[in-house]
């Protein structure tokens, strides 16, 4: 039975290329996402153990009693209020204390923030999220170890910095050159005294790294003396447990101090789980093509086994059993897998190879590291490979094995009784109904709590549509008859023929109808929340500009927002202040706004009251809050400061919130005193000539071409936000292409078969006066309407659960609005149509050469 098997995969190699092609490009993907994660992840790595190299022990703020240079209480008699509330940070008296520890070899204190840096044409440097700035630390013999200086010196003046050597290339920059920059709003126009190399993972991941001298960044980034880290190195022969220890003991109590080794382990933790969510994601869309494949897979073993149905009698006929046939058909599938699987991970290694080529040309830096190919990456591609083969070829081995001798030498095919039909359309309904309810039940669920029943819901529902395909073929494909009623005969043979065997059919065209029903249902939910967004900019803002720091997390200095107002051309401008208060008893968020100009730069809608009373300590809160805290205009609410000063606030208004603005707004002479340090998230601005380029551009001029403030406009935001959802959705596009062209691998075999097993009649039709033409014309047609039958039942639940999906959005988002994009439903339609006539070439092309004499003996 074992030489039979083999036998018989060798004798149908261009049927099992297929099986073989679907299986490769589901293996080939799960194992080149595994492949591609483990040598991003190994780069990462090991590039942040390098950069612990230096570290023994790192020392962090906690939140110690006691005075400001930490010492304990009573040391130096600075205990009040306003001291004990400031941000916890290191000091120098702490930097000295740890540098003289017997273990400590040295001792360096750590200081950093955003920097943006502009190129010689005024652009930004890096990615917006990890561009940085950090002091240079000199130790006792003038050194930073942590950064091995290229070309020139370090920065020693606060007008100089040193830049990592990959900046400077990316710039074009080099020592002497003067550099343009931005802490927080500011121009600063510094002078590179030199380049420097290092291990940093966000430099290596694409961003910039700018140093200054000590002092210079403390004022930048935190206040003189203060650090936010210290990182010592122990000296030979003391031990990191050991040094951790004196550590503790020589600094206050709520401390924080750990091993190198320890943040090593963290830093390697958060990679492996920030590569196991991206792994997640592609393996999802690996998962589904290989289900896809499974259809495909099924289909061809059942045409491998109808073609044999007679050799198999024979062999049963013979003394063969039902479990040795069984074993023969798995036998074909195991062999079938396992050239899949090996053929897939060799292509696997290369989709890696140019995944990574592809992030480097995007801009894109990655660590340098081998390629890893890990034994779990093998195991798994070898037992996903044969696992998903071996299963599809299960039920048509069962099936062959279960013909009676007989009945299969005489080729008389039992058809599927009433009995197995009305059972399977009776699970179907129930898995069908159950699933529309469950998606109908999550979508009017709250956020969080609505995502597992509608994603359990949508699965469901389409195992159960999967489960009624071949009954929904007949009345969907019958309603294409007065379409093909032109055709004349070719037209009504293929209608007849692609509902000739619904099973096969139903399996063929759902492979098309899941990839089709992700494709439109992410479609719509993307199309809408653009639509969302739009309106969101269009009626909650009636500025024309918003500004605000590249980063959108780094606040911006208050002398922009001092620039703009001073601006000939503005006739309105406010700062978005952001603080955390004591109001009603409880700590909130509250939003400093200039009383005077905010109505002519934002729609608020009020409930209650208006924006008439801001000012002074009369406040307005948005909709939930108020109701939140049992709030109603003209309530006096007591409020403490960040100060610690007391004071109260009285609600002058109640406006329905939306997703630009919302909370309590006040008005910022009434805060400010209180702040320690003064930062507008952004600041929304007027132009007496409205949008314009010329307005824009002179926004930008005034505040000196900065690479670290945006200027945007309405549809800048939009546009901004479109196109972060239009690169999502084409990433997704690509991922789901693999299942559609698994889906057309399918369609190909569907008709393959279908011709095989019409071969009698289609030399009859020739021999009757049918054409080769009229042949051919009559597989595409049946390719087309197997195809588009996929289609719409793939785009009706893709609108369904977009629909749904968007009910939930809408729940965290008003101005949500469900939109159906006809023109690419349309696309999609046509996709399928192309996709059904490219799969037809090669089966019509067969069809139409059969030799007419050979085909009419055909049995």
């Amino acid at each position: 039975m074992f030489r039979t098997a083999l036998r018989n995969v060798l004798a149908h190699k261009a049927r099992l290329l297929m099986t073989v092609l679907a299986v490769m490009l589901g293996v080939a993907f799960v194992s080149g996402t595994m492949v591609f994660t483990d040598t991003i992840g190994d780069a990462f790595q090991k590039s942040s153990a390098k950069s612990y190299e230096n570290v023994s022990v790192a020392v962090k703020p906690g939140f110690p009693t006691g005075s400001a240079d930490g010492s304990p209480s009573g040391a130096s008699g600075s205990t009040d209020k306003a001291v004990r509330n400031e941000p916890p940070h290191l000091t120098q008296r702490q930097l000295e204390t740890v540098r003289a520890l017997p273990g400590a070899a040295s001792a360096t204190g750590i200081v950093s923030g955003f920097t943006a840096v502009a190129d010689k044409d005024g652009k930004l440097i890096g990615d917006g999220w990890s561009t940085r700035g950090g002091n240079y630390s000199a130790g006792k013999d003038g050194t930073d170890a942590r950064y091995a200086m290229t070309d020139g010196r370090a920065p020693q003046k606060p007008e100089e910095v040193a830049l990592d050597s990959r900046t400077a290339d990316r710039a074009g920059l080099q020592v002497g050159d003067t550099v343009r920059m931005s802490v927080d709003g500011p121009v600063m126009r510094q002078t590179v005294t030199g380049v420097f190399d290092t291990d940093d993972g966000n430099v290596a991941a694409g961003g910039s790294l700018v140093l200054f001298d000590t002092p210079t960044a403390q004022k930048l980034f935190a206040k003189p003396g203060r650090f936010e880290e210290i990182d010592v190195k122990a000296a030979p022969g003391t031990s990191q447990a050991a040094l951790k220890a004196a550590t503790e003991k020589a600094l206050p109590k709520g401390t924080e101090v750990v091993t190198g080794q320890q943040l090593a382990d963290e830093e390697a933790e958060q990679i492996a789980s920030a590569m196991s969510g991206l792994n997640t994601g592609l393996l999802v869309f690996a998962g589904i093509a290989l289900f896809v494949g499974t259809f495909i897979i099924a289909n061809t073993f059942t045409m491998l086994v109808a073609q044999r149905t007679k050799e198999l009698a024979l062999m049963r006929a013979v003394g063969a059993s039902r479990r040795q046939v069984t074993r023969a058909v798995l036998i074909e599938a195991f062999v079938v897998g396992l050239t899949a699987a090996v053929v897939g991970l060799v292509t696997g290694i290369g989709i890696a190879v140019g995944m990574r080529s592809l992030l480097g040309t995007t801009g894109a830096t990655l660590p340098d590291g081998p390629l890893v190919i890990g034994p779990g990456t093998i195991v798994s591609s070898m037992v996903v490979g044969v696992a998903v083969t071996m299963l599809a070829a299960w039920l048509p081995a069962r099936r062959a094995s279960r013909i009676a001798p007989v009945a299969a030498m005489s080729s008389v095919h039992a058809p599927a009784t009433a009995k197995s039909l009305v059972l399977r359309n009776t699970l179907g309904a129930l898995l069908a109904g159950a699933g529309a309810a469950l998606v109908l039940v999550g979508s009017g669920m709250d956020g969080k709590d609505g995502k597992l029943p509608l994603g359990a819901g949508g699965g469901l529902l389409l195992i159960g549509v999967f489960v009624l395909t071949p009954l929904l073929s007949r009345p969907v494909i019958a309603a294409a008859g007065p379409l093909l009623r032109p055709f004349g005969v070719t037209g009504k043979l293929a209608r007849q023929n692609s509902v000739r065997n619904p099973r096969r059919t139903a399996a063929t065209a759902s492979a098309l109808m899941i990839g089709l029903t992700l494709i439109t249902g992410l479609t719509v939910i993307a199309t809408s929340v653009q639509k969302g967004i739009d309106r969101m900019a269009a009626d909650s803002i009636k500025a024309d500009y918003t500004i605000s720091m590249v980063n959108r997390v780094t606040d911006l200095s208050p002398e922009v927002a001092k620039t703009v107002s001073g601006l000939g051309d503005v006739t309105a401008s406010s700062p978005m202040r952001n603080a955390w208060i004591e109001v009603g008893g409880e700590s909130r968020s509250v939003t400093g706004v200039n009383p005077r100009t905010i109505a002519q730069l934002v729609n608020l809608d009020f409930t209650s009251g208006s924006a008439g009373g801001l000012g002074g300590s009369t406040v307005v809160v948005d909709d939930k809050t108020a109701e939140n805290g049992g709030w109603k205009v003209g309530d006096t609410l007591p409020a403490v400061y960040d100060d610690k000063a007391k004071g109260a606030l009285k609600v002058g208004g109640i406006y329905h919130g939306n997703e630009i603005l919302e909370g309590v707004l006040v008005d910022t002479a009434t805060l400010d005193p209180h702040l320690e340090k003064i930062s507008d998230m952004k600041v929304l601005v007027k132009t007496a000539d409205g949008t314009s380029a010329a307005a824009k551009d002179s926004l930008r001029k005034a505040l000196g071409d900065n690479p670290a403030i945006k200027v945007q406009d309405r549809a800048d935001i939009s546009e901004e936000a479109g196109g972060v959802i239009s690169m999502m959705l084409n990433m997704l596009y690509g991922l789901l292409a693999m299942a559609v062209i698994v889906a057309v691998l399918g369609v190909i075999n569907t008709l393959a078969m279908s011709v095989f097993e019409r071969s009698h009649e289609i030399g009859m039709l020739r021999a009757i006066g049918l054409d080769r033409r009229d042949v051919k014309r009559m597989v595409r047609f049946e390719s087309l309407l197997i195809s588009l039958f996929g289609a719409l039942l793939g785009i009706g639940l893709g609108v369904f659960l977009g629909w749904a999906a968007g009910r939930l959005i809408a729940g965290s988002m008003d101005s949500y609005t469900m939109i159906v994009p006809w023109d690419r439903i349309a696309i999609f339609l046509g996709g399928a149509a192309l996709v059904g006539v490219l799969a037809a070439l090669w089966p019509a092309r067969r069809a139409a050469r059969l030799n007419m004499l050979t085909a009419i003996k055909a049995e």
